[in-house]
């Protein structure tokens, strides 16, 4: 006859007749007699369910040892198809000694959940155990496109002053090598509104710098001051100053480098570089151009056009540098929103970048009088685009609906935070 395996009776031994830890184990033909409990037990694994992820089972499946002895290290995935995976789940249905840990890895949307279940096998057998995950965060991003302009610079003041440099241009929108970003309902995300430079009156004197705008991880640089032919009564050229766009200079310097810092792609170009013995400012760089730097041309450079609000707008146009003498072309303002470079001989003051447009402002063009001064740079701005099934709530902006879309534009300086919902 077949021997069965023998089975231990559920109960251990006490002094004077087994050992702790001893079970009674049946020898199959009536005897009994105190030995170790070598008992087996199996633990198999159905797939886990919950929060409509996608599960791996449990590897490996089933696993049979002695209660009480090492489980095996068994690990299973969770997944959400173009979702991600926030947050610590909670595991129900483990059998008693196994415990789980676990971990997420990757970002952003894809991710995965990665559950390892260890410890030590149970008393008894559990057999296609369930276990249900719950307590996670799963959530679908959405695609913002952006268009992020930082406040432009102003121009040098006095002799022929270099214009100031655009601010910095960064977008998603109509840029094929530039990615929407992937952002989360009911999250606090940041935005900043670049102010423009102020003006610079003190005769003689770099331009001062535009300020930076800002959506989330995007920053947009301000453009750079317009340099000047003098500083503090020296004959030495000032050298106009690197920004998003960089100024432009007088007498022989090299205009401020743009897209400072470095992004790709470029958020500016540099300033234009005069000649030496002229009498005119270069132009500030501009978002598409580098700044005029010849007698017929000291330009600002020229801005980019976008259409995310729907319609067409140039933006991050260069000031134009400015003139001493009637017979040396006084810079007009880059298309995007720069201003004019000032004109001595005909007494002409600069004029200011355009308000949010980034425009830089335009150089002086003397030593004395109104076109002396540099001119203020335009303010920055932000613009989102995204699905209009969302609402943006906090800092405040002006929204428009175009077709699937939502359009918020954002034009106060200053900075808040939005959120999706």
């Amino acid at each position: 006859m077949a021997q069965t395996k023998p089975k231990a009776a559920q109960f251990y031994g006490v002094s004077g007749n087994g050992t702790a830890g001893q079970v009674l184990i049946s020898d199959g033909n009536g005897g009994m007699s105190w030995g170790a409990n070598t008992e087996e037990f199996t633990v198999s694994w159905a797939t886990p369910t919950g929060q409509g992820l996608t599960y791996t089972q449990p590897s490996p499946q089933s696993s049979v040892g002695i209660a009480g002895s090492t489980f095996p290290t068994t690990t299973f995935t969770a997944t959400k198809s173009g979702e991600e995976i926030i947050g610590t789940a909670t595991i129900a249905g483990l059998p008693t000694g196994i415990t789980a840990t676990q971990s997420l890895s990757g970002s952003g949307v894809d991710n995965i959940l990665t559950v390892t279940l260890a410890g030590a096998f149970p008393g008894a057998d559990s057999l296609n155990t369930a276990l249900t995950i719950s307590g996670l965060t799963v959530v679908m991003p959405l695609s913002v496109d952006y268009l992020v302009v930082a406040g432009g610079a102003s121009g040098g003041a006095g002799y022929y002053a270099g214009g100031g440099g655009a601010g910095g241009y960064r977008t998603s929108y109509g840029d094929a090598t530039v990615s929407a970003l992937l952002l989360y309902p009911a999250t606090n995300y940041t935005v900043t509104i670049g102010a423009g430079a102020a003006a610079q009156s003190s005769q003689t004197t770099v331009g001062n710098s535009g300020n930076n705008s800002v959506f989330t991880t995007i920053t947009s640089a301000g453009g750079g001051g317009g340099g000047s032919r003098n500083e503090g009564g020296s004959t030495g050229p000032r050298a106009g100053l690197a920004g998003g766009s960089g100024g432009g200079t007088a007498y022989g310097h090299a205009g401020g480098a743009g897209n400072t810092p470095s992004v790709t792609p470029s958020q500016g170009n540099s300033g234009g570089q005069a000649i030496t013995g002229n009498t005119y400012g270069s132009g500030g760089g501009g978002a598409t151009a580098v700044g005029g730097g010849t007698n017929t041309n000291s330009n600002g450079g020229a801005g980019a056009a976008n259409s995310i609000t729907g319609s067409s707008v140039t933006y991050a146009g260069g000031g134009g540098g400015g003139g001493y003498e009637p017979n040396y072309a006084t810079g007009t303002g880059g298309a995007g929103g720069g201003g004019n470079g000032g004109d001595f001989g005909s007494g002409a003051a600069a004029t200011a970048g355009t308000a949010n447009t980034g425009g830089g402002g335009g150089g002086g063009g003397g030593p004395s009088g109104s076109a002396n001064n540099g001119a203020a740079g335009g303010s920055g701005v932000v613009i989102l685009r995204y699905p209009n099934t969302f609402t943006i709530s906090g800092l405040s902006g002006t929204t428009i609906t175009s077709g699937s879309d939502k359009i918020t534009t954002f034009t106060n300086v200053g900075t808040g935070t939005i959120q999706f919902n």
